[in-house]
């Protein structure tokens, strides 16, 4: 039996070695490297000196601006990621509870927009919002507005274009967990003399809430790291971790400050989701 056990230990192991060297070799190793860098110091003429220094570190926490850009960062993952819940909310509910034979075509409509890049689809959002784009056109024809309206270049342009590229996937997320629901359940709620509002507060939302909460933590992750939109939809200086840490590394050429913003964004990230996951777990209780 040991010798069975062994093998098949033996076996896993062979399996999960090359998953393992690619997640080593792809994440790991990159990440340390990063590490290494943001306790280096940045030299104007070799670019990057080798030494050991919280200069990076304390820069962030020295300058007003950076403390700006991330609470613009917070604030716009939060309110995407909140967005995107109260709208993906009821989509989901339909699509997991229609037996209508067209709900496999509802659902490619929604994974649609995930196979068009971020990119693109950012380049449709400025067709819209743009100064000469469909909105202003429209607003100036049907004489609204004499003149153009600002909407580029906006927080709001960069929540639309945020919460666009996230709600397919927290639709998914949330279709996938009341498919799993047992409504019996909240069947019998009803039958025993429960409200509506009460069945759905005090069964149907605790049933779902891991899920939602995972959907919650995943949409927030991606918003607190989003790059190509706040660029396209709020411009080069748009206030965001993502887009100010690829600034530092490709303009200003500052691995060492780039590198410590790279690990803030990620601490701050974590820390955040961390929070949350603590507060509606206790809340649960």
């Amino acid at each position: 039996m040991s010798n069975l056990n062994a093998r098949r230990i033996g076996s896993v192991a062979g399996l999960l070695s090359p998953a393992t060297l690619l997640v080593l070799g792809s994440l790991v190793l990159p990440m340390l490297t990063l590490l290494r860098y943001s306790f280096n110091a940045y030299d104007p003429i070799v670019l990057m000196r080798e030494t050991f220094t919280l200069e990076n570190y304390l820069r962030f926490l020295a300058e007003p601006y950076f403390h700006e850009v991330i609470l613009t960062t917070l604030a716009v993952a939060l309110v995407s990621t909140c967005g995107s819940s109260i709208l993906g909310f009821p989509i989901a509910y339909f699509l997991a509870r229609t037996q209508s034979r067209f709900k496999s075509l509802l659902v490619v409509l929604v994974i649609f927009p995930l196979l068009v890049g971020n990119v693109v689809r950012a380049a449709g959002w400025i067709a819209l919002f743009g100064s000469r784009g469909v909105i202003n056109v429209t607003l100036m024809k049907l004489g609204l507005i004499s003149q153009p309206i600002e909407i580029m270049y906006t927080d709001f342009a960069v929540i639309i274009g945020t919460l666009s590229v996230v709600l397919p996937f927290m639709i998914l997320t949330l279709q996938g967990v009341i498919e799993n629901v047992d409504f019996s359940i909240v069947d019998a709620a009803l039958n025993l003399g429960a409200s509506r509002a009460k069945a759905f507060t005090r069964i149907f939302l605790p049933m779902i809430m891991p899920g939602v909460l995972a959907g919650f933590v995943l949409i927030f992750i991606l918003c607190m790291n989003a790059y190509a939109t706040p660029y396209l939809l709020g411009g080069p200086g748009y206030k965001m971790m993502a887009p100010a840490l690829y600034d530092q590394i490709s303009s200003a050429a500052n691995w060492p400050f780039g590198s410590a913003l790279a690990f803030i964004l990620m601490a701050v990230t974590v820390i955040s989701t961390l929070l949350v996951t603590r507060l509606t777990t206790r809340r649960r209780r």
